[in-house]
Protein backbone atom coordinates (compact mmCIF):
# COMPACT_ATOMS: atom_id res chain seq x y z
CA UNK A 1 0.00 0.00 0.00
CA UNK A 2 1.63 3.37 -1.04
CA UNK A 3 1.27 6.54 1.95
CA UNK A 4 -1.75 8.04 -0.16
CA UNK A 5 -3.99 5.13 0.01
CA UNK A 6 -2.53 4.38 3.50
CA UNK A 7 -3.57 8.56 4.70
CA UNK A 8 -6.87 7.73 2.63
CA UNK A 9 -7.70 4.58 4.42
CA UNK A 10 -7.02 6.59 7.80
CA UNK A 11 -8.99 9.63 7.05
CA UNK A 12 -12.38 7.10 5.80
CA UNK A 13 -11.03 4.99 9.13
CA UNK A 14 -11.45 8.46 11.36
CA UNK A 15 -14.64 9.97 9.97
CA UNK A 16 -16.26 6.09 9.82
CA UNK A 17 -15.61 6.34 13.45
CA UNK A 18 -16.65 9.84 14.08
CA UNK A 19 -20.29 8.37 12.50
CA UNK A 20 -20.16 5.22 14.82
CA UNK A 21 -19.77 7.94 17.66
CA UNK A 22 -22.58 10.45 16.39
CA UNK A 23 -24.57 7.66 16.01
CA UNK A 24 -24.11 6.03 19.72
CA UNK A 25 -24.32 9.68 21.23
CA UNK A 26 -27.72 9.88 19.17
CA UNK A 27 -28.93 6.52 20.25
CA UNK A 28 -28.52 7.48 23.93
CA UNK A 29 -30.23 10.58 23.37
CA UNK A 30 -33.08 8.39 22.18
CA UNK A 31 -32.55 6.10 25.05
CA UNK A 32 -32.98 9.33 27.51
CA UNK A 33 -35.73 10.65 25.41
CA UNK A 34 -37.70 7.73 25.28
CA UNK A 35 -36.84 7.05 28.97
CA UNK A 36 -38.15 10.20 29.58
CA UNK A 37 -41.64 9.77 27.27
CA UNK A 38 -42.42 6.56 26.89
CA UNK A 39 -45.69 6.18 26.59
CA UNK A 40 -46.71 6.38 30.52
CA UNK A 41 -49.19 8.92 32.16
CA UNK A 42 -48.17 12.36 32.67
CA UNK A 43 -47.52 13.84 36.07
CA UNK A 44 -50.61 15.20 37.16
CA UNK A 45 -51.59 17.49 40.19
CA UNK A 46 -53.35 15.58 42.94
CA UNK A 47 -54.02 18.20 45.35
CA UNK A 48 -54.22 22.03 45.82
CA UNK A 49 -54.23 23.30 49.58
CA UNK A 50 -54.00 26.49 51.35
CA UNK A 51 -50.84 26.95 54.06
CA UNK A 52 -51.76 29.63 56.71
CA UNK A 53 -48.78 31.36 58.67
CA UNK A 54 -47.82 34.28 60.28
CA UNK A 55 -44.28 34.49 61.42
CA UNK A 56 -43.78 38.01 60.51
CA UNK A 57 -47.28 38.95 61.71
CA UNK A 58 -48.18 39.30 57.98
CA UNK A 59 -51.15 36.87 57.29
CA UNK A 60 -48.98 34.68 54.86
CA UNK A 61 -50.42 32.35 52.68
CA UNK A 62 -48.55 29.75 50.50
CA UNK A 63 -50.26 27.59 48.24
CA UNK A 64 -48.91 23.66 47.95
CA UNK A 65 -50.05 21.58 44.69
CA UNK A 66 -49.15 17.63 45.13
CA UNK A 67 -48.65 15.57 42.34
CA UNK A 68 -49.15 12.24 41.38
CA UNK A 69 -45.08 11.95 41.45
CA UNK A 70 -44.45 10.74 45.34
CA UNK A 71 -42.49 13.12 46.46
CA UNK A 72 -42.54 16.06 44.41
CA UNK A 73 -44.65 18.89 45.14
CA UNK A 74 -44.48 23.05 44.34
CA UNK A 75 -44.98 26.01 46.37
CA UNK A 76 -46.44 29.22 45.32
CA UNK A 77 -47.41 32.29 47.39
CA UNK A 78 -51.18 33.73 47.10
CA UNK A 79 -50.99 35.83 50.16
CA UNK A 80 -53.59 38.25 50.70
CA UNK A 81 -53.00 40.06 54.34
CA UNK A 82 -56.41 42.02 54.30
CA UNK A 83 -58.44 38.98 53.00
CA UNK A 84 -56.81 35.55 53.92
CA UNK A 85 -59.50 34.07 54.84
CA UNK A 86 -61.84 34.18 51.66
CA UNK A 87 -58.09 33.23 49.52
CA UNK A 88 -57.78 30.22 51.63
CA UNK A 89 -61.42 29.09 50.68
CA UNK A 90 -60.91 29.57 46.96
CA UNK A 91 -58.17 27.57 47.18
CA UNK A 92 -59.71 24.71 48.80
CA UNK A 93 -63.31 25.05 47.43
CA UNK A 94 -62.40 26.32 43.39
CA UNK A 95 -58.92 25.92 42.50
CA UNK A 96 -58.30 22.32 43.75
CA UNK A 97 -61.04 20.87 42.42
CA UNK A 98 -60.59 22.11 39.29
CA UNK A 99 -56.89 21.64 38.80
CA UNK A 100 -56.99 17.61 39.84
CA UNK A 101 -55.95 15.52 37.42
CA UNK A 102 -54.27 18.35 35.01
CA UNK A 103 -50.52 17.90 33.55
CA UNK A 104 -48.48 19.70 35.49
CA UNK A 105 -46.57 20.86 32.74
CA UNK A 106 -49.61 22.71 30.86
CA UNK A 107 -49.15 26.03 32.80
CA UNK A 108 -49.88 28.34 29.72
CA UNK A 109 -53.36 26.01 29.10
CA UNK A 110 -54.16 25.82 33.48
CA UNK A 111 -53.80 29.55 33.83
CA UNK A 112 -55.86 30.47 30.66
CA UNK A 113 -58.49 28.27 32.28
CA UNK A 114 -58.23 28.66 35.61
CA UNK A 115 -58.17 32.76 35.11
CA UNK A 116 -61.60 32.04 33.32
CA UNK A 117 -63.40 29.24 35.38
CA UNK A 118 -65.04 31.97 37.43
CA UNK A 119 -66.30 34.05 34.43
CA UNK A 120 -66.03 37.00 36.18
CA UNK A 121 -62.15 37.90 36.71
CA UNK A 122 -59.35 40.34 38.01
CA UNK A 123 -60.36 40.40 41.06
CA UNK A 124 -57.77 39.73 43.84
CA UNK A 125 -58.92 37.37 45.94
CA UNK A 126 -59.36 34.83 42.82
CA UNK A 127 -56.25 36.61 41.56
CA UNK A 128 -54.42 35.58 44.47
CA UNK A 129 -55.48 31.95 44.70
CA UNK A 130 -54.67 31.37 41.30
CA UNK A 131 -51.37 33.23 41.71
CA UNK A 132 -50.32 30.24 44.50
CA UNK A 133 -51.63 27.75 42.22
CA UNK A 134 -49.23 29.49 38.84
CA UNK A 135 -46.04 29.71 41.17
CA UNK A 136 -46.84 26.31 42.56
CA UNK A 137 -46.46 24.58 38.99
CA UNK A 138 -43.45 26.49 37.97
CA UNK A 139 -41.97 25.63 40.90
CA UNK A 140 -42.78 21.97 39.77
CA UNK A 141 -41.30 22.58 36.22
CA UNK A 142 -38.00 23.97 37.58
CA UNK A 143 -37.22 21.17 40.05
CA UNK A 144 -38.38 18.43 37.01
CA UNK A 145 -35.59 20.11 34.99
CA UNK A 146 -33.24 20.20 38.12
CA UNK A 147 -32.92 24.22 36.96
CA UNK A 148 -33.65 27.33 38.99
CA UNK A 149 -36.58 28.98 37.34
CA UNK A 150 -34.74 31.86 36.02
CA UNK A 151 -32.99 29.11 34.05
CA UNK A 152 -36.32 28.33 32.57
CA UNK A 153 -36.93 32.50 31.56
CA UNK A 154 -33.38 32.10 29.48
CA UNK A 155 -31.01 32.05 31.69
CA UNK A 156 -29.31 35.38 33.63
CA UNK A 157 -29.32 38.78 32.13
CA UNK A 158 -26.66 40.34 36.05
CA UNK A 159 -25.74 38.40 38.55
CA UNK A 160 -27.86 39.50 41.93
CA UNK A 161 -31.13 41.36 42.22
CA UNK A 162 -30.27 45.69 43.42
CA UNK A 163 -32.91 46.69 46.32
CA UNK A 164 -33.57 49.33 47.67
CA UNK A 165 -34.44 49.83 51.36
CA UNK A 166 -36.78 51.88 53.71
CA UNK A 167 -35.95 54.23 55.56
CA UNK A 168 -38.41 56.02 58.07
CA UNK A 169 -38.31 59.06 60.87
CA UNK A 170 -41.39 60.82 62.96
CA UNK A 171 -38.52 64.04 61.46
CA UNK A 172 -36.01 64.78 59.47
CA UNK A 173 -33.15 63.75 62.21
CA UNK A 174 -34.31 60.27 62.73
CA UNK A 175 -34.99 59.87 59.26
CA UNK A 176 -31.56 60.46 58.41
CA UNK A 177 -29.70 58.22 61.18
CA UNK A 178 -32.20 55.48 59.42
CA UNK A 179 -31.05 56.09 56.08
CA UNK A 180 -27.10 56.31 56.96
CA UNK A 181 -27.89 52.98 58.59
CA UNK A 182 -28.89 51.56 55.12
CA UNK A 183 -25.91 53.07 53.27
CA UNK A 184 -23.50 51.29 55.89
CA UNK A 185 -25.94 48.04 54.65
CA UNK A 186 -24.86 48.08 51.52
CA UNK A 187 -28.04 49.83 49.67
CA UNK A 188 -27.95 52.40 47.06
CA UNK A 189 -31.01 53.10 46.69
CA UNK A 190 -33.06 53.91 49.83
CA UNK A 191 -36.90 54.75 50.23
CA UNK A 192 -37.33 57.78 52.54
CA UNK A 193 -40.69 58.64 54.39
CA UNK A 194 -41.97 60.86 56.94
CA UNK A 195 -43.48 59.16 59.34
CA UNK A 196 -45.84 56.86 58.66
CA UNK A 197 -47.68 56.95 54.62
CA UNK A 198 -49.10 60.73 54.29
CA UNK A 199 -47.03 61.62 57.61
CA UNK A 200 -50.25 61.52 59.50
CA UNK A 201 -48.81 62.12 62.79
CA UNK A 202 -48.07 65.78 61.38
CA UNK A 203 -52.20 66.07 61.55
CA UNK A 204 -53.52 67.80 64.58
CA UNK A 205 -56.94 68.63 63.61
CA UNK A 206 -59.20 65.88 64.29
CA UNK A 207 -62.68 67.46 64.20
CA UNK A 208 -64.01 64.47 62.95
CA UNK A 209 -63.56 62.34 66.07
CA UNK A 210 -64.63 65.82 68.38
CA UNK A 211 -67.75 65.32 66.07
CA UNK A 212 -68.02 61.57 67.09
CA UNK A 213 -67.69 60.58 63.40
CA UNK A 214 -65.98 57.15 62.76
CA UNK A 215 -63.78 55.18 65.28
CA UNK A 216 -61.67 56.61 67.80
CA UNK A 217 -58.63 54.90 66.27
CA UNK A 218 -59.43 56.02 62.47
CA UNK A 219 -56.02 57.74 61.24
CA UNK A 220 -56.05 61.43 60.41
CA UNK A 221 -54.35 62.68 57.28
CA UNK A 222 -54.19 66.13 55.79
CA UNK A 223 -52.60 66.69 52.77
CA UNK A 224 -50.81 70.57 53.65
CA UNK A 225 -48.35 69.10 56.18
CA UNK A 226 -47.18 65.92 54.46
CA UNK A 227 -47.15 68.49 51.28
CA UNK A 228 -44.85 70.69 53.22
CA UNK A 229 -42.82 67.96 55.00
CA UNK A 230 -41.58 65.93 52.19
CA UNK A 231 -39.73 68.62 49.95
CA UNK A 232 -37.87 69.27 53.22
CA UNK A 233 -37.14 65.65 53.98
CA UNK A 234 -35.61 65.53 50.09
CA UNK A 235 -33.35 68.51 50.86
CA UNK A 236 -32.34 67.08 54.25
CA UNK A 237 -31.20 63.86 53.50
CA UNK A 238 -29.24 65.45 50.07
CA UNK A 239 -27.35 68.10 52.43
CA UNK A 240 -26.63 65.21 54.95
CA UNK A 241 -26.22 61.88 52.91
CA UNK A 242 -24.96 62.92 49.92
CA UNK A 243 -25.77 62.79 45.95
CA UNK A 244 -24.65 59.25 45.29
CA UNK A 245 -27.72 57.34 47.33
CA UNK A 246 -30.87 57.33 45.33
CA UNK A 247 -33.61 58.27 46.80
CA UNK A 248 -37.02 56.95 46.70
CA UNK A 249 -40.58 58.03 47.93
CA UNK A 250 -43.90 56.62 48.33
CA UNK A 251 -47.11 59.07 47.84
CA UNK A 252 -49.12 55.51 48.25
CA UNK A 253 -52.04 57.32 46.54
CA UNK A 254 -53.26 59.74 49.41
CA UNK A 255 -53.47 63.33 47.29
CA UNK A 256 -55.14 64.62 44.28
CA UNK A 257 -54.03 64.89 40.78
CA UNK A 258 -53.20 68.87 41.03
CA UNK A 259 -51.15 68.13 44.23
CA UNK A 260 -49.59 65.30 43.10
CA UNK A 261 -48.43 67.40 39.95
CA UNK A 262 -46.80 70.21 41.96
CA UNK A 263 -45.08 67.73 44.15
CA UNK A 264 -42.63 66.03 41.85
CA UNK A 265 -42.36 69.34 40.01
CA UNK A 266 -40.71 70.46 43.67
CA UNK A 267 -38.79 66.98 43.72
CA UNK A 268 -37.04 67.57 40.38
CA UNK A 269 -34.28 69.33 42.20
CA UNK A 270 -33.51 66.79 44.59
CA UNK A 271 -33.07 64.14 41.53
CA UNK A 272 -35.59 61.28 43.47
CA UNK A 273 -35.03 57.92 41.52
CA UNK A 274 -38.41 57.47 41.46
CA UNK A 275 -42.02 58.40 43.39
CA UNK A 276 -44.50 56.10 43.94
CA UNK A 277 -48.24 55.65 43.64
CA UNK A 278 -48.38 59.12 43.25
CA UNK A 279 -52.28 58.60 42.05
CA UNK A 280 -54.55 56.16 42.84
CA UNK A 281 -55.70 53.41 40.26
CA UNK A 282 -59.01 55.31 39.90
CA UNK A 283 -57.16 58.64 38.70
CA UNK A 284 -55.22 56.36 36.04
CA UNK A 285 -56.48 59.30 33.30
CA UNK A 286 -54.37 61.88 34.95
CA UNK A 287 -50.74 60.30 34.32
CA UNK A 288 -51.34 61.79 31.05
CA UNK A 289 -51.33 65.17 32.93
CA UNK A 290 -48.66 64.24 35.52
CA UNK A 291 -46.59 63.28 33.03
CA UNK A 292 -46.92 66.98 31.18
CA UNK A 293 -46.32 68.28 34.21
CA UNK A 294 -42.71 66.88 35.59
CA UNK A 295 -40.04 64.59 34.93
CA UNK A 296 -39.10 62.87 37.76
CA UNK A 297 -39.71 59.06 37.22
CA UNK A 298 -43.28 57.34 38.43
CA UNK A 299 -43.64 54.18 39.72
CA UNK A 300 -46.87 52.77 39.62
CA UNK A 301 -49.23 49.74 39.82
CA UNK A 302 -49.32 48.09 43.25
CA UNK A 303 -52.85 47.93 43.47
CA UNK A 304 -53.30 46.78 39.52
CA UNK A 305 -54.89 43.84 39.10
CA UNK A 306 -56.09 43.94 35.45
CA UNK A 307 -54.43 44.40 32.22
CA UNK A 308 -56.83 47.30 31.40
CA UNK A 309 -54.90 49.14 34.48
CA UNK A 310 -51.61 48.67 33.41
CA UNK A 311 -51.28 48.49 29.51
CA UNK A 312 -52.66 52.10 28.35
CA UNK A 313 -49.74 53.08 31.20
CA UNK A 314 -46.90 51.23 29.71
CA UNK A 315 -47.75 51.68 25.99
CA UNK A 316 -48.61 55.74 26.58
CA UNK A 317 -45.11 55.84 28.07
CA UNK A 318 -46.86 57.27 31.04
CA UNK A 319 -44.95 55.58 33.75
CA UNK A 320 -40.91 54.79 34.10
CA UNK A 321 -41.19 51.77 36.39
CA UNK A 322 -44.06 48.96 36.20
CA UNK A 323 -44.73 48.10 40.32
CA UNK A 324 -47.69 45.54 40.08
CA UNK A 325 -47.58 42.77 43.00
CA UNK A 326 -47.50 39.52 41.14
CA UNK A 327 -50.08 38.05 43.67
CA UNK A 328 -52.08 40.62 43.05
CA UNK A 329 -52.20 39.76 38.91
CA UNK A 330 -52.09 35.94 38.83
CA UNK A 331 -48.13 34.73 39.34
CA UNK A 332 -45.49 34.56 37.50
CA UNK A 333 -47.15 33.32 33.78
CA UNK A 334 -48.81 37.40 33.31
CA UNK A 335 -46.21 38.90 35.10
CA UNK A 336 -43.40 37.52 32.04
CA UNK A 337 -45.51 39.11 29.90
CA UNK A 338 -46.04 42.03 31.22
CA UNK A 339 -42.27 42.79 31.48
CA UNK A 340 -42.02 41.53 27.63
CA UNK A 341 -44.47 44.24 26.83
CA UNK A 342 -42.73 46.73 28.90
CA UNK A 343 -39.61 46.25 27.84
CA UNK A 344 -40.68 47.37 24.13
CA UNK A 345 -41.76 50.73 26.01
CA UNK A 346 -38.59 51.48 28.04
CA UNK A 347 -40.62 50.66 31.38
CA UNK A 348 -38.92 48.92 34.15
CA UNK A 349 -39.58 46.72 36.71
CA UNK A 350 -39.89 47.47 40.50
CA UNK A 351 -42.18 44.36 41.47
CA UNK A 352 -43.84 45.05 44.93
CA UNK A 353 -42.02 43.21 47.65
CA UNK A 354 -43.80 44.01 50.86
CA UNK A 355 -43.92 42.35 54.09
CA UNK A 356 -47.09 40.72 53.51
CA UNK A 357 -46.01 38.51 50.79
CA UNK A 358 -44.02 35.31 51.49
CA UNK A 359 -40.40 34.11 51.12
CA UNK A 360 -41.78 32.18 48.00
CA UNK A 361 -43.21 34.96 46.54
CA UNK A 362 -40.18 37.20 47.12
CA UNK A 363 -37.86 34.36 45.25
CA UNK A 364 -40.35 34.38 42.57
CA UNK A 365 -39.59 38.10 42.65
CA UNK A 366 -36.06 37.50 42.18
CA UNK A 367 -36.31 34.82 39.75
CA UNK A 368 -38.09 36.67 37.21
CA UNK A 369 -36.23 39.79 37.99
CA UNK A 370 -32.58 37.82 37.59
CA UNK A 371 -34.00 37.00 33.80
CA UNK A 372 -35.52 40.06 32.58
CA UNK A 373 -33.76 42.69 30.08
CA UNK A 374 -35.47 45.59 31.68
CA UNK A 375 -35.41 45.21 35.24
CA UNK A 376 -35.03 48.48 37.30
CA UNK A 377 -35.20 47.67 41.37
CA UNK A 378 -36.79 44.98 43.32
CA UNK A 379 -37.96 46.08 46.88
CA UNK A 380 -36.32 44.69 49.61
CA UNK A 381 -37.31 42.95 53.19
CA UNK A 382 -35.23 41.25 55.70
CA UNK A 383 -36.54 38.09 57.02
CA UNK A 384 -36.89 37.68 60.77
CA UNK A 385 -35.45 34.39 62.64
CA UNK A 386 -38.84 33.16 62.85
CA UNK A 387 -39.97 33.03 59.30
CA UNK A 388 -36.32 31.67 58.25
CA UNK A 389 -36.98 29.20 60.80
CA UNK A 390 -40.47 28.20 59.06
CA UNK A 391 -39.43 28.71 55.87
CA UNK A 392 -35.95 27.43 54.75
CA UNK A 393 -33.96 28.69 51.24
CA UNK A 394 -35.23 32.08 51.88
CA UNK A 395 -33.32 35.11 49.37
CA UNK A 396 -30.29 36.55 51.43
CA UNK A 397 -29.08 40.43 50.79
CA UNK A 398 -25.17 41.41 50.40
CA UNK A 399 -23.93 44.73 49.65
CA UNK A 400 -27.63 45.77 49.04
CA UNK A 401 -27.92 42.80 46.09
CA UNK A 402 -30.96 39.99 46.71
CA UNK A 403 -29.62 36.49 46.12
CA UNK A 404 -31.45 33.37 45.50
CA UNK A 405 -29.72 29.62 46.23
CA UNK A 406 -29.40 27.44 43.37
CA UNK A 407 -31.68 24.62 44.26
CA UNK A 408 -34.36 23.48 41.72
CA UNK A 409 -37.56 25.54 41.26
CA UNK A 410 -37.49 28.77 43.25
CA UNK A 411 -35.63 27.20 45.90
CA UNK A 412 -37.47 27.92 48.51
CA UNK A 413 -39.23 25.38 51.23
CA UNK A 414 -41.72 25.31 54.20
CA UNK A 415 -42.08 23.23 57.48
CA UNK A 416 -45.49 22.64 58.14
CA UNK A 417 -44.73 22.04 61.63
CA UNK A 418 -43.34 25.09 62.44
CA UNK A 419 -46.12 27.27 60.27
CA UNK A 420 -48.31 26.08 62.86
CA UNK A 421 -46.10 27.44 65.84
CA UNK A 422 -47.04 31.37 63.80
CA UNK A 423 -51.58 31.27 63.72
CA UNK A 424 -53.24 34.14 62.43
CA UNK A 425 -53.12 37.56 64.94
CA UNK A 426 -56.74 37.16 66.42
CA UNK A 427 -57.58 40.78 64.66
CA UNK A 428 -58.81 40.82 61.29
CA UNK A 429 -57.12 41.86 58.86
CA UNK A 430 -58.17 44.91 57.31
CA UNK A 431 -56.50 48.20 56.52
CA UNK A 432 -57.26 50.94 58.82
CA UNK A 433 -59.45 53.75 57.71
CA UNK A 434 -57.76 56.81 57.26
CA UNK A 435 -59.89 60.29 56.91
CA UNK A 436 -59.41 63.75 56.38
CA UNK A 437 -60.55 66.44 59.12
CA UNK A 438 -63.96 66.24 58.76
CA UNK A 439 -63.99 62.47 58.18
CA UNK A 440 -63.64 62.05 54.63
CA UNK A 441 -62.16 58.74 53.41
CA UNK A 442 -58.51 58.78 52.27
CA UNK A 443 -58.08 56.42 49.22
CA UNK A 444 -54.94 54.36 49.13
Amino acid sequence: MNRRSYIKGLSLGALGGSFNLLAQSDQKLNEVSAKTNRGSKPITIKKVRAIATAPQRSRLIVVKVETSEPGLYGLGCATFNQRPLTVINAVHEYLDPFARGRDVDNIEDIWQNAYTSSYWRNGPVLNNALSGLDMALWDIKGKRAGMPVYQLLGGKSRFAVDCYAHSAGRDNKELEESVKKNMERGFRHIRIQVGAYGSPHLSTELDFKDAGFGLSKDTNMDTLPYLKAIPKAFEHIRNTCGENVELLHDVHERINPIEAANLLKELEKYRPFFIEDPLAPEDNGYFKFLRQHTTVPIAMGELFNSPHEWTPLITERLIDFIRVHLSQTGGLTPARKIATLAEWFNVRSAWHGPGDLSPVGHACNAHLDLAIRNFGIQESLIFNDATMEVFSGCPTYEKGYMHVNEAPGFGVDINEEMAKKYPYPEQPGYWEPVRRRDGTAVRP
